[in-house]
């Protein structure tokens, strides 16, 4: 009876053990939050697009790229603007719009040999 009491207290610290192996860490992901003010604006008044880039919990000031492309909804030409860092990690352009409509961006971005793109809709002028 001893030698199974042995046996099991044996098999449960190796099991123990084990299981307190260190926790993976996730790896970092580039993060880009895409803001536009106003979301929605009239007609030759300035748009300011962010993208705020950031790697895991660091700030990214040196970005490979970072562009905005722009669109009118339903047409299939586009827009892309390469913008250079502001500050604090956003990336910044302004601009003026001379028609109304719906119009959609893509925020690219490349750093950390990763690459982003996140899309928002913004109006100009009267919603639909």
């Amino acid at each position: 009876m001893r030698k199974i009491i042995v046996l099991f207290l044996t098999v449960l610290i190796v099991l123990v053990g084990c299981g307190k192996e260190e926790e993976e860490q996730l790896p970092k992901m580039l993060h880009v939050e895409l803001e536009i003010t106003p979301e929605l604006a009239k007609v030759n008044e300035t748009v300011i697009f962010q993208a705020k880039v950031t790697y895991g919990d660091e700030i990214v000031t040196d970005a490979d790229e970072v562009s905005f492309e722009i669109w009118r909804e339903d047409e299939e030409e586009s827009e892309t603007i390469p913008v250079k860092h502001s500050q604090d990690g956003v990336y910044k352009l302004e601009k003026t719009f001379k028609e109304e409509g719906t119009y959609y961006v893509y925020a690219h971005v490349t750093a950390r040999n990763l690459h982003t793109m996140p899309k928002r809709e913004f109006v100009i002028g009267a919603k639909n």
